[in-house]
């Protein structure tokens, strides 16, 4: 099992700054991709970044520029930078993990999401 610990949301004004962390535990013997979704009030949930790897990155394409992910594989933690926010960056933010557990199986886990509000 892996279990994943999200923190850092919170309510921020136009333009501020947020670092959202994703911390995972477990019988974890590597993990493959850590991500961040998100999924604003009636909206489907969507890609935010992913890392893979040794660290390459992927971003949609409303936040390029403004996000960056980045992860420490030694505490197996995700990290999500914010920059240069704006009303529309409001969502519940999830953290993805692909990690390769005890046993050899591979184990895909959400976290229970953490919430963005950007004031106008």
């Amino acid at each position: 099992q892996v279990q994943l610990e999200e923190s850092g949301g919170g309510l921020v004004q136009a333009g501020g700054s947020l670092r959202l962390s994703c911390a995972a535990s477990g019988n974890i013997v590597s993990i493959d991709t850590m991500a961040w979704y998100r999924q604003a009030q009636g909206k489907q949930r969507d890609l935010v970044a992913v890392i893979i790897g040794r660290g390459n990155t992927n971003y949609g394409d409303s936040v390029k520029g403004r996000f960056a992910i980045s992860r420490d594989n030694a505490k197996n933690t995700a990290y999500l930078q914010m920059n240069s926010l704006k009303p529309e960056d409001t969502a519940v933010y999830y953290c993805y993990v692909s990690a390769k557990v005890s046993g050899g199986n591979y184990r895909n886990s959400w976290g229970q999401g953490t919430q963005v509000t950007v004031s106008s």
